[in-house]
Order: structure tokens, then C-alpha cells, then sequence
């Protein structure tokens, strides 16, 4: 028989294996875990669209913890057709899994289906809808619902008693942009015309546009832009003709200047939609199917979200970064 001093011994000792044992777990071949995986992210952005630094700092992040590889590409002048042919490039790599935007879904349509017909997963992200993501044979979609984001806006707006806008895109080839536009219109329950110009990304070019046409009509009350390219020229066009605070001024996305915006009361709101969410969880969703043949049954909606001069303080640290 055992003294009590053996026994507490022994028990010393097993729970100090039992520690090791947890601590350096044995790894078979057929563990899950041990198996390298590679995914592509396939973004419509263009290289100066800096908005999409969130995206990729997302990506580095799950990479570096889910210990995967994923390359991002996209065309670098945002052209749709290039978009569809790195597309087939990546299908044609055989990786792990693809992540993609549905910048348009007639453009990219034959490339994302053929790259699921071969077996790959795919989930997309960021534009697009979850109907246009379930008919390509995507697993899931992972983004804002842009008309019905517009929608929200345009809401706003007429609360605050808007009863005209103008819509600066500086992504027009985009459908999804314009689903933003209308969506503002039909919240503040005026039809979409010529409201929505075309600016471009040219910083100087867009403040150009919105100047011209603020001075050609005068009685502008509200004004949505869609992203930083098109925002913070536009805050520069309003300071200079001492129009800050005097027009509705909703933007969507988040960078520094926007939350500068927002601060000085230059702009009432601006919409997040989470893109580092939408970096992160693809990557983190295809790793898990890949591994563990699991996945989330629903799409994940990582916005509309308003961000106004009440909430401000709460992001503004990670404009940029992580929102």
C-alpha cells in the first residue's frame, strides 16, 4: 500500500505528464491541422483605392494566426474584365479556397462558377448581393447590402429634411456603387437622375467635379459620397467655398479625414461596413471548412453601420486600421 507521501508523488508526477502532453500535443498525418492551406482574395479595388488597406491588413492578421497563406490580388486600373481574368488565374492555381468581390455580377459570373465547378470554395464578399452569391455556387457572402445601406442614408437625410442630394461616385462602372445612389434617392423619395456624377479617383478631379457642379446648382441641401476617394475631396471642395456644416453631408466608409469630418461637424455620418470582417472572417470560414468541413449556415451582414459625432470617439482610433 501506498504511503500518502507516495501517493501525492505520484499524483505530482502524472499531472506533470498530463501537462506535457497538453502543452506539445502529438500530431498524426491525418490531423487537419498540420495541412498547409492557400487562399486567393480577389478585390475589384484599384492600387488607389486606399480603402481596401483595411482588407489587407485583415488578411494579414488571419493569415498570421489561422497559419495559412493567402495572396490578394486585383486589377490595378479597377478594370472588371482583367478582375475576371485573375479570377480564372487563381481557379487555374488550384488554392485551398477563392475569396471575391461581385463587382458585377454579369463580368464575373463564368469565371466565379467555373472555379467553383472544379472543386474549389469559394465565399464572397464586400459588393454584391446573397442572391447573386448563391447562384454562383458560393458558400456564403460576407458584406453590406449597398441599397439597402443607401436606403438607410437616404432615410436619414429626409428626417433631417433633405429634399435634394447629390451623389458623388467615383466608381460608376461598379453597379453596385449605383445600387448606393438609388438607394439614397428612394430614402429620401426623390427619383435618381442627375444627382449622381461620375467623379473618378483623381483627388483633384473629384474636388474639381463637386465644385462645378455645387456652383451650377446652388440649392444643393445633401450630399452622399461613397468612400474616401470621394469624400475627403469633397470635404476640401466644401471647406473652400465655406459650404462645411451648411449641406447634409453622408459618406460611406471610414479613413482618418472622414473621422475628422465627422469631429469638426462637416459630415453628419458615415456608414461602416466593416471591411477588416470582411477580410478576416472569409479566411477564417474557409480555413475551418477546409479543416474541419464546417461553416456557418447563414451569410454574415458586417453592416450597415452609422457612425456619427455621437459613437465617433469609440472608432476613431481604428479608422483605417480595423474599421
Amino acid at each position: 500500500m501506498l504511503r500518502p507521501l507516495q501517493r501525492r508523488l505520484l499524483l505530482a508526477v502524472s499531472f506533470s505528464l498530463l501537462g506535457i502532453g497538453l502543452a506539445m500535443p502529438a500530431r498524426s498525418a491525418e490531423d487537419p491541422t498540420s495541412k498547409h492551406l492557400s487562399f486567393v482574395f480577389v478585390s475589384h479595388g484599384p492600387d488607389a483605392d486606399t480603402w481596401w488597406n483595411t482588407i489587407k491588413g485583415a488578411l494579414k492578421v488571419a493569415s498570421s494566426e489561422l497559419n495559412v497563406s493567402v495572396t490578394y490580388r486585383n486589377p490595378p486600373n479597377g478594370d472588371l474584365a482583367t478582375m475576371a481574368r485573375i479570377i480564372d488565374q487563381a481557379a487555374a492555381s488550384h488554392p485551398d479556397g477563392i475569396i471575391s468581390t461581385i463587382a458585377d455580377f454579369d463580368v464575373l459570373k463564368a469565371p466565379i462558377q467555373h472555379a467553383v465547378q472544379l472543386g474549389i470554395p469559394v465565399i464572397t464578399v464586400n459588393s454584391g448581393t446573397e442572391e447573386q452569391s448563391h447562384e454562383l455556387g458560393a458558400l456564403m457572402h460576407i458584406g453590406q447590402p449597398e441599397y439597402i445601406a443607401g436606403l438607410e442614408a437616404g432615410k436619414r437625410a429626409k428626417a433631417a429634411g433633405m429634399h435634394n442630394f447629390l451623389c458623388v461616385n467615383h466608381f460608376i462602372t461598379n453597379p453596385v456603387s449605383v445600387d448606393r445612389c438609388k438607394g439614397f434617392a428612394e430614402g429620401l423619395g426623390v427619383p435618381l437622375g442627375n444627382q449622381m456624377i461620375d467623379s473618378g479617383i483623381d483627388p483633384v478631379g473629384v474636388e474639381n467635379k463637386v465644385t462645378a457642379y455645387l456652383r451650377a446648382n446652388p440649392k444643393t441641401e445633401a450630399i452622399l459620397t461613397l468612400g474616401p476617394n470621394s469624400a475627403e475631396p469633397t470635404i476640401r471642395a466644401l471647406k473652400n467655398m465655406h459650404l462645411a456644416g451648411k449641406i447634409f453631408f453622408g459618406t460611406f466608409d471610414l479613413s482618418s479625414e472622414i473621422v475628422d469630418g465627422i469631429k469638426d461637424g462637416t459630415i453628419n455620418f458615415a456608414i461602416d461596413q466593416q471591411p477588416f470582417l470582411q477580410g478576416y472572417l472569409p479566411v477564417l470560414f474557409l480555413t475551418l471548412y477546409d479543416r474541419y468541413g464546417v461553416i456557418p449556415a447563414n451569410n454574415v451582414r458586417s453592416g450597415p453601420g452609422f457612425v456619427t459625432k455621437d459613437n465617433v470617439e469609440v472608432v476613431s482610433k481604428l479608422a483605417g486600421l480595423y474599421r
